[in-house]
């Protein structure tokens, strides 16, 4: 039975009744039944459905944390056709910090939850290099959450050092590091990974890299990159098999998509819309039954669609963020800082009733009145 308070004169797409009746009995979505929502233009029937979902898992709450992203350096190996943050050793721009640098942007930062780290692939450092900047803040911020190093990141200190994954791992855990994010997905398409990122680890290798982490205890994230040249049923392929994995595991705290920002990469493009970027964030919640926070990156979909995804599914609204460069290297509009009291006016602005936490989701405060 679908939910009595759902009107279903309210639906457009009449396609979408069945799915209605799938969600609302709790049963799991399909891989067609994804297909159908992303083809869908019934934009409102799909954000009731995400919204259902979501209440029924969080309630009114929504999430934010004060984090700092960190970025070592942006001197990269790498040749992904998507990314406007790599330079080359020696090329205008480039940059690499010290681990007093490191520190002293953490310290400017005032009190925060967590230090984001994310950072090119540089070829003169190996792991001992960025160990070393996780033990100074470490050190520093006993009781700050490190969030650090993508899959990507793993996987080429893993082949530049000649270690296992799970050696790699172990000395992330006795570095300090308290989880992973979930950057380095991009899309699990093969064909996609061929034309964007060819030289990049594969899509199982990502997939196995946070299955070893959840078996040591380290909870992560995962992610998405949408809007470039990959198809729909690419990216429900590429839902399905997080879900697929967090079955296993468990050890997925929060999925976030990243919204393609075309501006100076080699690949070009255009922007996504904000008909798809909220489409694609519902849909998510739908099809990840078994994930508990959907997260709005709101400095690729700007404050005020942020705000509004509020009421398509998702329930975080990530944090502070303070000065993240990749995805603003390539074109992203909106400022690198959120202060506190502004991601509080949003989410109350909203309806909803912000939640301070921690990276692991650990509650700091209910600010609720």
């Amino acid at each position: 039975m679908v939910e009595s308070s759902f009107d279903l004169r309210l639906v457009e797409d009449s396609q979408l009744l069945p799915i209605a009746e799938k969600v609302f009995a709790g049963e799991r979505l399909s891989f067609e039944d994804g297909v159908r929502l992303f083809k869908s233009n019934d934009i409102l029937t799909i954000g009731r459905l995400a919204d259902f979902v979501n209440r029924k898992l969080n309630g009114n709450l929504v999430y934010f944390t004060v984090n700092r992203h960190l970025n070592l350096t942006n001197i990269c190996v790498g040749t992904c056709k998507f990314c406007a943050f790599r330079k080359r050793k020696g090329e205008e721009g480039a940059y690499q910090l010290t681990v007093e640098e490191a520190l002293e942007r953490v310290r400017e930062s005032g009190p925060v939850r967590e230090v984001h780290v994310v950072s090119g692939l540089h070829p003169d450092w190996g792991l001992e290099e960025y160990l070393e900047f996780v033990r100074a803040i470490r050190r520093e911020f006993p009781s700050v959450k490190i969030q650090a190093f993508t899959a990507e990141e793993i996987d080429y200190f893993s082949r530049k050092e000649g270690l296992s994954l799970e050696e790699v791992i172990r000395e992330l855990l006795k570095a300090g590091v308290d989880a992973l994010p979930g950057g380095g997905a991009e899309i699990f398409s093969g064909r996609v990974r061929e034309r964007l990122c060819p030289e990049k680890l594969s899509s199982d290798r990502y997939l196995e890299i946070h299955r070893i982490a959840h078996s040591y205890g380290i909870r992560s994230n995962a992610s998405i990159l949408y809007g470039h040249i990959e198809s729909i049923e690419e990216r429900v392929e590429h839902l399905i098999r997080l879900r697929e994995l967090q079955d296993e595991t468990g050890g997925f705290m929060a999925f976030i998509s990243f919204a393609y920002q075309p501006k100076n990469t080699e690949l070009g493009g255009s922007f996504t819309t904000g008909f798809d970027d909220l489409k694609t964030l519902a849909v998510s919640r739908l099809i990840l039954d078994n994930f508990r926070h959907i997260r709005a990156f709101w400095i690729t979909l700007g404050e005020k669609l942020a705000q509004v995804s509020l009421h398509f599914g998702v329930d975080d609204l990530d944090g502070t963020v303070v000065e993240e460069s990749i995805t603003r290297s390539a074109g992203a509009g909106s400022s690198s800082y959120m202060p506190r009291g502004r991601l509080i006016k949003l989410i109350k602005g909203a309806g909803k009733i912000p939640v301070e936490r921690d990276t692991l989701y650990n509650v700091i405060e209910v600010i609720d009145g």
